[in-house]
């Protein structure tokens, strides 16, 4: 039974589809901070949450249950991301659900602040008639300029084409033919469209590169009158200069729905003439909140029961598709992290992984994931898909990944080369028939063996009689060999040689220490691995 924490108040819909899972519970706990909430979270496999709660590295201390956080919305400001992942938790949001509310709420902004509809209504309120205290802006014929050119800011962009608006767009991921697809000029920094537009308003999250993109050195760039708005995240205009250029006439307008410290109730733009601002109701329609929620709650189910991921905003997104094609090289991934950990033996600080034919064209940073899960398994707990390539990094070990789209001698393959303590050691592995893992090459060595169970591997010269001693050793002690590979340096005998053994019974130590005797034998070491189709945790 997978249980499911709501910590802020959600749409009923979302409430309803919890009630209608079979093999799920739920409760409804809101308000919870400090103490509370850590121990709530330890209770639960996974937790949907609006803006009202903070997550933070204290509220996960201790956490060995949580597997998955669900923001019932776009921003993620309210959850420590990196706390999340190294306790192997995958967060994940809804940006589809608010996309139009937000969008629509952008232009509601725009033209409420080009015709001065607030000050207009307070006016009648306040029983004037100011009609001609009030004279408005046109918007057709304007230029804005939208930055960031995700959903929503696609969204405005349409939505700003209907109003007959000009549109030029900066995203570092925009290219030139995207742009005419949109219909919008793209340029290649903020700055350079500051002279030329009417209208700013920014749709990207709050970042080191995007705090303070509107500050006192942009007002000396602007083009006078520029009208901005913010729908996005608070702390992206640098509120001080909003009104130094409000006072100074450098700003026509200020529309903001987004504060750096919410909730905010005072600030030096409120009431400020050409101002308008709302307490963050971008998303606030009963479409919207009844959309995220729903799809909160879906991408919650769906992780638990079957392992797929979407809208991750901390690990790579697996689709059912993706991830059934997938599958079987996660677990090849792991178990060669597995044995890699066990060959080379000793410390290690730099990994290459290559992908080889039609793997090397997936998204592969959930098998990079994987692999490191195995590699680290033994040393870190709890290393698992979510957060075993942030522990990697942490322990100072690189990661460099490589792909090759052409076809070696099976049509996907991976192979991984770990180096570190003045010793490298290779493994290369593919699946072959019906999932069916296969070592492929070990330390420079082309073989086929299982990779799989109790494994004895050997580095000798390959002189006659080798196998046939090793094969003694093994038979004198009860133990049978289920399956041999060897692989050899050239083709002809007499020079280096590696051998494979799947074992069905426990090398004792008396039994290792004949083995290491024979002179021939230069390395030999038991590897243990999973059984056959046994999987880890996080995969099963």
């Amino acid at each position: 039974m997978h249980r499911i924490l709501v910590l802020d108040d959600i749409a009923q819909e979302g409430i309803d589809l919890l009630q209608a899972t079979e093999g799920v519970e739920y409760e409804v706990r809101t308000k919870l901070k400090g103490e509370e909430l850590r121990s709530a979270l330890n209770e639960f496999d996974a937790a949907i949450l609006r803006s009202g709660v903070t997550i933070t590295a204290e509220s996960l201390e201790g956490n060995t249950r949580l597997r998955a956080l669900a923001r019932a919305g776009v921003g993620t400001d309210n959850i420590d991301k990196p706390a999340a992942t190294r306790r192997g938790i995958v967060v994940m949001n809804t940006p589809a659900g608010n996309t139009v509310s937000t969008a629509e709420h952008t232009f509601a902004m725009l033209l409420a602040m080009s015709r001065n509809l607030a000050p207009a209504n307070q006016s009648l309120v306040e029983g004037r008639w100011d009609r001609k205290k009030f004279m408005g802006n046109q918007v057709a014929g304007k230029t804005l300029g939208i930055v960031g050119m995700g959903r929503i800011g696609r969204e405005v962009a349409s939505r700003a084409r209907a109003f007959d608006m000009n549109i030029v767009a900066f995203d570092p991921f925009l290219t030139d033919d995207q742009a005419e697809a949109l219909m919008v000029k793209r340029v290649e920094t903020v700055d350079e469209m500051l002279p030329m537009i009417d209208y700013l308003t920014v749709h990207t999250p709050l970042t080191p590169e995007t705090k303070g993109l509107i500050g006192v050195a942009q007002l000396e760039k602007v083009k006078p009158g520029l009208r901005v708005i913010n729908v996005a995240r608070g702390g992206i205009y640098d509120h001080d200069a909003l009104v130094e250029g409000l006072k100074s006439g450098k700003l026509g307008g200020v529309a903001l729905d987004v504060y750096e410290n919410e909730p905010c109730t005072d600030s030096p733009l409120f009431g400020m003439p050409g101002t308008i601002c709302t307490p963050h109701l971008g998303a606030s329609t009963e479409e919207a909140q009844t959309q995220v929620a729903v799809e909160g709650i879906h991408l919650l189910i769906n992780y638990l029961k079957t392992g797929e991921i979407r809208h991750s905003v901390n690990v790579a997104s697996l689709d059912p598709k993706t991830l059934d094609e997938l599958r079987s090289y996660l677990n090849i991934s792991h178990r060669l992290g597995l044995l890699l950990h066990q060959w080379h033996g000793g410390g290690i600080d730099q990994v290459c992984i290559t992908y080889r034919g039609a793997v090397a064209g997936k998204d592969t940073r959930v098998l990079n994931n994987a692999f490191c899960a195995g590699l680290l398994e033994r040393v870190v707990e709890d290393a698992n898909v979510i957060n075993s390539e942030m522990l990697l990094r942490e322990r100072g070990i690189e990661l460099k990944v490589e792909h090759n789209s052409e076809q070696g001698a099976f049509t996907s393959s991976i192979t991984v080369q770990v180096s570190g303590s003045g010793k490298t050691a290779q493994a290369g592995a593919a699946v072959l028939g019906h999932e069916m893992p296969r070592l492929i090459l070990l330390d420079g060595y082309r073989l086929e063996s299982f990779l799989d169970g109790r494994l004895f591997v050997f580095s000798h010269q390959d002189v006659p009689g080798m196998i046939g001693h090793v094969g003694t050793i093994f038979g004198n002690h009860g133990i049978n060999i289920a399956q041999m590979a060897v692989g050899r340096e050239g083709n002809a005998p007499g020079g280096q040689a590696i051998g494979v053994l799947s074992l069905d019974g426990d090398v004792s130590e008396a039994t290792m220490k004949e083995l290491q005797a024979i002179d021939a034998i230069t390395c030999a070491k038991v590897i243990e691995l999973p059984k056959a189709g046994e999987l880890p945790s996080w995969m099963s």
